[in-house]
């Protein structure tokens, strides 16, 4: 497979982050800071994307340091209205919303990279432009679409009830 001592230790703590997300989202329906799953999520996301800023094929900056950039702005600013405003029900639907955002950007290059390498001597891809990755990263925003929908109506209903 090729990879480097940083790239090895990238992808290690980006699966841990991908299974405490989804970890979350099975038992909450959401990545939420204030539980284990979802500081997990955030740390080892913060990592692996800041990791990600050291690996690359090409001098300069390309598309994944953009998109590793994007996703720190997401769960940092998720964090801080998290932080500072606990009371602020509005913030809870940005919050959950760039958690969210912040994962499936980070699928984007998981799934372009998982499915180029695996399995080892015949990848299930070949090339960022297989038609397998578009379909696979086209079902994911679909859930990210359905998932903020059922999210948001979940904020809303607290928000009612309170």
């Amino acid at each position: 497979m090729g990879l480097s001592i940083l790239g090895i230790f990238h992808t290690v703590i980006g699966i841990i982050a991908i299974v405490a997300a989804v970890i979350a989202f099975t038992k909450g329906g959401k990545i939420d800071l204030g539980k284990l799953p979802g500081k997990i999520y955030f740390y080892f996301t913060l990592v692996t994307s800041l990791t990600a800023l050291g690996l690359s094929s090409v001098k300069g900056v390309n598309p994944g340091h953009i998109l590793a950039l994007l996703v720190v702005t997401l769960v940092v600013v998720a964090y801080l209205l998290y932080a500072k405003k606990p009371g602020n029900n509005r913030a809870r639907y940005i919050e959950t919303f760039f958690l969210s955002f912040s994962f499936f950007l980070s699928m984007i290059p998981t799934v372009n990279e998982t499915f180029n390498r695996i399995p080892v001597g015949h990848p299930l891809a070949h090339g960022p432009q297989d038609p397998l990755i578009a379909k696979t990263l086209l079902l994911l925003l679909i859930m990210l679409i359905v998932g903020s929908v059922l999210q948001f109506r979940k904020i809303y209903q607290t928000n009612k009830a309170v």
